[in-house]
């Protein structure tokens, strides 16, 4: 029993000091047990890394992992796909239903009984879900969803389609105007559920394998595919055509931002703009873009890919058009790409180091199929990168060290080099200034 004095003696303090080493052991190994707890628990669509920043918005990540309820869509079947609606996230305490496409390949002997791989299927600006381009990649061999991500039926003309009563928040640009109301009733946070919700879903389907899926989208889809690399890592790859991040910086929205005013601009950055999310992105990813790009230019798409956890594939044309149909669905890099990942396919060229020493730019690269070119590009311009002028002239090619290099003009204020394989695929390296 201990002394009642407040006085401790000799043999008290040794007890006391065992006591509190005892217990702080104790506390110690109950916070080890915690933390592994903790570490151990798995995010069903983004890893928790504590090294890494947590963006703005957080996403009900369990809830998105779930396929949600399927409903009829009469009168808008089309030939070769399904068509329906799935549940989406509530917009203004109300239920919501997100249209979609859905098709797999035809059945035939070789591949009758096996699994698909998938594409997610994300709409640019004025667009919907467009049934022709899940055809594309059923074509392909892949199972395809193409969703309407704006409250709206594929029915009407381009940047015109018809709202449907279940539809939330409208989108693109629209989303400027919804800061004021809460984060779940904004565009942005709509539209990346209801991708995620149905890459959710078709990964249920028997006929899809859930380990090979991938997501493109163009334009704005573009925008979200680079949102949602940061929060459903559940895909194994994305490709976001034009689309990027950084548009705070430099994009066709300076004017729209200028208009919101510094604090409500600021907002909408930090919140949707992809560079939130990128630095989480581990999958790997091919940025597909051109160089007089109208809306994301090249040094806002640069800072966004070198955010990505992996080494970023890129594919760079001059004056490549902007849009949906073939400039923007059409690109074999994309096809190979995907194939490359969820097929086995042969990979696109690799560039594994790239430089510039005196007045040449070089780069070492890998490549499993046959180089048959390789270019210089560059501008002689300054000023805005939509009106650049860009030239290009052939780049000196040694197959037996697998290096490119070109002289660089003089006057050249921006170059990189263009490496093209027997596909007619293009490959790039990292733009440079000067």
């Amino acid at each position: 029993m201990l002394h009642q004095s407040n006085r401790l003696g000799k043999s008290d303090v040794v007890l006391f000091d065992s006591i509190c080493v005892h217990n702080l052991l104790k506390t110690c190994v109950a916070a080890l047990l915690v933390l592994l707890i903790v570490v151990s628990t798995p995010a069903p669509l983004m890893a928790q890394d504590k090294r890494d920043e947590l963006p703005a918005v957080r996403f009900d990540l369990e809830a998105l992992s779930k396929a949600t309820a399927v409903h009829p869509a009469d009168g808008l079947q089309v030939d070769g796909v399904k068509a329906f609606f799935y549940e989406g996230v509530k917009y203004k305490g109300r239920a919501t239903r997100v249209f979609a496409y859905y098709g797999v390949p035809q059945t035939t002997e070789s591949n009758k009984g096996q699994k698909f791989p998938a594409m997610v299927l994300i709409h640019g600006g004025g667009g919907s879900a467009f049934d022709r381009w899940v055809k594309l990649w059923n074509s392909r061999g892949y199972a395809a969803i193409a969703m309407d991500l704006c409250g709206c039926l594929p029915v009407g003309s381009y940047g015109k389609w018809q709202r449907h009563e279940h539809g939330g928040p409208p989108g693109w640009d629209a989303s400027f105007s919804q800061l004021d109301d809460p984060i779940e009733d904004q565009w942005t946070y709509h539209a990346v559920s209801a991708i995620a919700l149905g890459h959710s879903l078709i990964r249920s389907y028997p006929e899809v394998d859930a380990d090979r899926i991938g997501a493109t989208g163009i334009s704005w889809g573009g925008y979200l595919t680079s949102v949602v690399a940061g929060v459903d890592s559940r895909f194994k790859c994305a490709i976001p055509v034009y689309g990027c991040g950084y548009l705070g910086d430099n994009s066709v929205w300076l004017p729209s931002f200028e208009k919101l005013g510094k604090e409500k601009a600021g907002l909408w950055l930090k919140q949707w703009d992809p560079s939130s999310y990128l630095g989480r992105a581990a999958m790997p990813m091919l940025w597909v873009n051109g160089t007089n790009d109208f809306a994301y230019p090249m040094d806002s798409w640069q800072k966004s890919y070198r955010l990505t956890k992996s080494p970023p594939a890129l594919c760079l044309r001059i004056r490549m058009p902007h849009g949906h149909g073939a400039a923007g669905e059409n690109p074999e890099e994309i096809h190979v790409f995907a194939n490359s990942i969820l097929r086995q396919g042969k990979p696109l060229t690799a560039i594994a180091e790239q430089g510039v020493s005196a007045d040449e730019v070089w780069a070492t690269f890998k490549s499993e199929v046959p180089i048959t070119k390789a270019e210089l590009c560059f501008t002689l311009d300054t000023g805005k990168w939509q009106d650049r002028k860009w030239e290009q002239i052939p780049a000196n090619l040694d197959l037996t060290t697998n290096r490119v290099t070109a002289k660089i003009p003089a006057d050249a204020k921006v170059f990189y080099l263009n490496l093209f394989d027997d596909r007619q695929c293009v490959v790039s390296t990292r733009h440079a200034e000067r």
